[in-house]
């Protein structure tokens, strides 16, 4: 008698049962897909669906949990294709010139007043070899990089492109053209977009140059001052990012600037000169008491970004009250200078022999309206033995000066300019019928009534 296996039994059974429910969910979905067409893929509801789909996932990306936030590495080679050798020659004269040029603009046509400066000189120039350097700052004018960043630094400095700085700029404003793109390769800007949050390429680009222990320069705000200067918004966690995603924490280096606003207004396409710029640079921050602690192991990776982001905002807002009492300080004491000037130009005026020149009359008449000005013009004295002086070379002086000099006395002649210099102004204090005639005019009859017989050379 054959023997039935029982485990054959269930596997077909198990089997006939599968192919039952895959044909009867395969004909169901058929159903549906034939009787609701209005939600095909080029229905009208299904686009409405997809756009509103698309809009959730923006919005769940732009508000992610701390969760959602991850250890990135990124290597020193990242994106070294696009680093041509010709790019490379490209950077080696135009970043130099450039900052240069932006050197000599806010030192010569400008006036830059800059405290700590030694602190990032000490950092940029005197740090470990592998210990990258990452610069923040306040962002005021569209120009602030790289105008107050080079008025920073010696021109010495300036023309080793190699170790200046990178900085980030969005790719809608710097990268919109392939002009303006070139350019902003050659002058080390890497492009960022706006929204595509803190794991883009860009993000990517910044950290590698860190990992190559180069200098990075980034705007922690995300975007330009909306008030002139006046305030400053809060940090963003992507400069968290860049500092705690590198192979090695950089050297973070703080600096407020004032004044930008004024050479580059907002709406302004061409820089202002004249205006004077304040810089004070703080200390290096660290964050080894957020980073080497045993909290810090269970903390997660988002609110160690939002930390180190925050203590950046904090340290700047510290710095930016300080830079703008130096300021303040500063317009007092160039005020006060100006009046100093004022008063000492005064004192000098006093301290001048105006009676030598023929002019006590006239200012004892503006100290006192009701005082009569005594007649100064008195009848010149000609020397007649003597026409014209004799040089020392054989040359006979026949200026007109030296002629005036010669027929008559020398306190006369500067009483005589003192006169027709004011002789306009005494012309609107008396009537119409009684003004005297113009400093020309009286010069004329002056001559004609007693030199003009006496000038004769033939």
């Amino acid at each position: 008698m054959q023997r039935i296996d029982h485990g054959d039994l269930w596997k077909n059974k198990a089997r006939y049962l599968q192919l039952q429910l895959r044909d009867r969910f395969r004909v169901a979905v058929d159903r549906h897909r034939s009787r609701q067409t209005m939600f095909s893929a080029n229905g009208y509801f299904s686009s409405t669906m997809q756009r509103w789909l698309q809009r959730f996932r923006d919005f769940r990306r732009e508000s992610l949990p701390s969760s959602s936030f991850y250890l990135k590495r990124v290597s020193r080679d990242f994106n070294a294709e696009e680093d041509s050798v010709i790019l490379r020659m490209l950077q080696a004269v135009a970043v130099p010139v450039l900052g240069n040029v932006c050197h000599v603009f806010m030192h010569g046509l400008n006036r830059v007043q800059v405290y700590g400066v030694v602190k990032l000189h000490e950092a940029l120039l005197h740090r470990p070899k592998d210990r990258p350097l990452l610069t923040v700052s306040n962002h005021v004018a569209s120009v602030d990089d790289p105008f107050v960043t080079a008025s920073l630094l010696p021109p010495r400095v300036l023309f080793d492109a190699q170790n200046l700085r990178w900085t980030l700029c969005a790719s809608d404003r710097c990268f919109k053209n392939p002009i303006t793109s070139t350019f902003f390769k050659t002058v080390k800007v890497l492009p960022v977009s706006r929204g595509d949050g803190i794991y883009q390429k860009g993000m990517d680009m910044a950290i590698s140059k860190l990992n190559r222990g180069g200098w990075v320069h980034i705007f922690p705000e995300g975007s330009r001052s909306r008030d002139g200067g006046k305030t400053m918004g809060s940090s963003k966690r992507g400069v968290g990012r860049l500092i705690l995603d590198a192979d090695n924490i950089p050297m973070v280096v703080p600096f407020v600037h004032t004044g930008m606003q004024e050479i580059m207004p907002v709406g302004a396409s061409i820089p202002r000169i004249g205006k004077t710029v304040t810089v004070i640079i703080g200390d290096p921050i660290h964050f080894d008491d957020l980073l080497n602690t045993e909290e810090a192991r269970h903390v997660s990776r988002g609110k160690l970004y939002d930390a180190v982001a925050s203590r950046i905002g904090n340290r700047l807002q510290e710095l930016k009250v300080q830079v703008d009492k130096l300021a303040i300080e500063e317009a007092l004491h160039s005020h006060n200078c100006s009046i100093k000037n004022t008063e000492r130009a005064a004192g000098i005026l006093q301290m001048v022999d105006w009676e030598s020149l023929g002019m006590e009359s006239y200012l004892s008449l503006e100290g006192n309206s009701t005082t009569q000005r005594q007649e100064i013009l008195m009848p010149p004295t000609p020397n007649v033995t003597q026409p014209a002086e004799s040089s020392s070379n054989g040359y006979q002086r026949m200026g007109f000066s030296s002629r005036i000099r010669d027929y008559m006395d020398q306190t006369e002649l500067m009483s005589f300019a003192a006169r027709g210099l004011f002789v306009k102004r005494r012309a609107k204090e008396v009537p119409a019928d009684r003004r005297e005639v113009g400093p020309l005019m009286a010069w004329k009859q002056f001559l004609e009534a007693h030199a003009s017989g006496q000038w004769n050379y033939t």
